[in-house]
This record gives C-alpha cells, sequence and structure tokens, in this order.
C-alpha cells in the first residue's frame, strides 16, 4: 500500500495573471519543493513564465496515479488548459474556470487517494466572480462546499522559529489563530457571530487540534466582538448574550476554552502562555496580528476538511507579478506543513 509519504503533494498555481506561478517555479529551480511535489496548471504558461524570467526549470507533464521523483530543476506538472493566454499583472475573468479546474481536480486526487494534500497558490476572488461565478467567495469555503462538509474553520500559522520578527509567545512556539466569521463584510459579521455558530467552530478546532497538531488537550483562548469585550455590556451585548454562554457550553463538554478577551490585549504574551490557539470573531481582528508577527513565514490551513489543504498568508500581488521579486517564503511554509499534517493523519488513522 502507497503511504503518504509517497504520495504527492499538490499545488494550484491560482491565479495565473499573479504570482503563484512564479512562487512555484522559483522553488523549483532552487531545488526546495519536495521530492512528491505536483503542480496543477497550464504547461506553456508556466514555461512562458519561468523562461521570461530565467528560471532554469524542466517541466515534467504527468497524471494522476502516475509516480513522481522530482529533483532540482524540475517540476512535475499535472495539466489544466487555459482559456485565454495568461498575461502578468492582467486579470482575465475569462480563466476563472481554469482556476476552478484545478481546484476540482485537486479535490478529486485526494478523494482518490492519488494526493497526500493539496497547496493553494493565491487567487483572485475578484475575476473568478466577475468571470461567472457570483457566490464564489473563496477558497475556504469552495472546499468546504466540493467536500460534501457542512462547516470549515481557517487557521493560519506561523512559527515563531522560523523569523525573528515574531515575539517570543511562551507556548508551543506556533501562533495559531483561527476565525469564526471568513470572508464577510463587517456589517454581516455580527449577526453572524450565534451561539450555534460559535460552539461548532470551536468543536472543529478543538478536534483539528487534537487530529492534526497532536495536543491531547488544546486550550483555546476567544475573543470578543466589540472593543473591551463589551465592556459588560456597555459596548455591545453579543459576549454576554452570544459568546460567554457558547464557552459555557464548550466548557461543560471538557473544551478547556477561556474568554471572551478583549482582542486588544489577548495577543501579548502573559496572555498567550499556555495557548495553543485564539479564536477570533472575524478576518482581520486575528489575521492582522498574526501576519504582523510573520508575514511571509506562515500558512493557512483549512480545518474540517476531509483532506490536508494549506496555503500561502498572502494574495496574488498582481503588482509584482513577471517581476521575479516575490517572496517564495510563505508557499515554502505551506508545503512543509501540508506534509507534516497529512504524515499525522496517516499516523493517527493507523
Amino acid at each position: 500500500m502507497t503511504s503518504s509519504a509517497d504520495l504527492p503533494l499538490l499545488i494550484t498555481t491560482g491565479e495565473p495573471a499573479g504570482i503563484g506561478p512564479e512562487l512555484v517555479l522559483m522553488l523549483a529551480a532552487q531545488g526546495q519543493l519536495p521530492e512528491q511535489a505536483v503542480a496543477i496548471g497550464d504547461v506553456d504558461m508556466l514555461r512562458q513564465r519561468a523562461e521570461a524570467l530565467g528560471l532554469a526549470v524542466t517541466l515534467l507533464e504527468t497524471l494522476p496515479g502516475q509516480e513522481v521523483k522530482a529533483v532540482a530543476g524540475e517540476l512535475p506538472v499535472w495539466p489544466v488548459a487555459l482559456k485565454e493566454p495568461a498575461v502578468p499583472g492582467v486579470l482575465n475573468p475569462a480563466n476563472a474556470g481554469y482556476v476552478l479546474a484545478t481546484l476540482k481536480l485537486a479535490v478529486n486526487a485526494c478523494q482518490a487517494g492519488q494526493a497526500a494534500a493539496i497547496v493553494t497558490a493565491p487567487l483572485h476572488k475578484g475575476v473568478i466572480i466577475e468571470g461567472g461565478y457570483p457566490d464564489f467567495t473563496g477558497h475556504t469555503e469552495w472546499l468546504r462546499d466540493a467536500c460534501g462538509v457542512n462547516d470549515v474553520v481557517m487557521m493560519l500559522v506561523t512559527d515563531a522559529a522560523l523569523h525573528t520578527r515574531a515575539p517570543h509567545w511562551q507556548g508551543s512556539g506556533d501562533l495559531r489563530v483561527a476565525l469564526v466569521t471568513t470572508h464577510l463584510p463587517l456589517r454581516q459579521v455580527a449577526d453572524a457571530i450565534t451561539f450555534e455558530r460559535v460552539t461548532h467552530i470551536s468543536r472543529l478546532l478543538a478536534a483539528d487540534l487534537t487530529r492534526q497538531f497532536s495536543i491531547a488537550s488544546p486550550r483555546i483562548a476567544v475573543c470578543g466582538l466589540n472593543p473591551h469585550a463589551g465592556e459588560d455590556g456597555h459596548l455591545g451585548r453579543e459576549e454576554l448574550e452570544v459568546i460567554a454562554p457558547a464557552l459555557d457550553a464548550l466548557r461543560a463538554e471538557g473544551i478547556d476554552i477561556q474568554g471572551p478577551l478583549p482582542a486588544d490585549t489577548l495577543f501579548t504574551p502573559r496572555h498567550l502562555a499556555g495557548v495553543d490557539a485564539v479564536l477570533a470573531m472575524y478576518h482581520d481582528q486575528g489575521l492582522a496580528v498574526l501576519k504582523y508577527a510573520g508575514f511571509g513565514q506562515a500558512a493557512n490551513i483549512t480545518l474540517g476538511l476531509p483532506l490536508v489543504r494549506t496555503s500561502v498568508d498572502h494574495g496574488t500581488a498582481i503588482d509584482l507579478a513577471g517581476k521575479g521579486v516575490a517572496d517564495p517564503g510563505s508557499l515554502n511554509v505551506a508545503l512543509s506543513l501540508a506534509r507534516r499534517l497529512a504524515n499525522q493523519r496517516a499516523s493517527a488513522a493507523c
């Protein structure tokens, strides 16, 4: 039987006009891709981008189920054809379907046991919506629906040992930040913070901290929604009426969870000591802090899926595309984390 370590790590190359394709090519040229890494994308586009950037990369067309073992300077590719030629820095809604097709191929391969994990380069939500997919809100939600699960959790992780700008947390060395809501306008966030959602997301987070990170009894700290966590109801009542009752119910189930705590002081060493993950109420509340601590050396993980998916901590950087100046550091972290999580899942299943 093929082990998880022998299965491909799939890299969807993301928005073809962005930096995703060249990040993969950079790592291939530098010999920093894992042996089992396989890109999914348009072969001609990747070849042209490599030539334009002066990257010495040999593309190896392959198919799902075929064994791969690339060496430095080689990049195995599962081919998916663009609708129209891609120009770096120029978004084209005609290629929206191409981006989603690379994701579909990756999910199908994981579900068929032909791949160990998916690592996604950034896509551009706006151009996919303009390309005929008006309900698209992001990788996380698309993967939830593609995998047929009711809900997932977006969590970003940064390892303080990988860079010098991060504070020295007194916990595990990783700052893990998960989100109750993801890609919502701020006007909609408060209405989305319900008892059911807070409890459900917290359970998913606790379960995957154990399943994927081997933390037997994870300790979670939860942000309040309002300034000063509502100041006893004077600055908002969501903490009193929704979040605190949800956390009480979770503690009654045996989950080690604390809060709601003021978000402006939670992200300090004293409050993070011994904490395995922070649960923020909305996107920028948690991710602004994490990206300040380790932007470019962090990875995004989708919890609650029947497969492993990690991603970079940044966007398509259209303004940098085709210039050869983008930093592949986050993609490198996402690849390493994907392999680690896939091995952990395989080990737990034995």
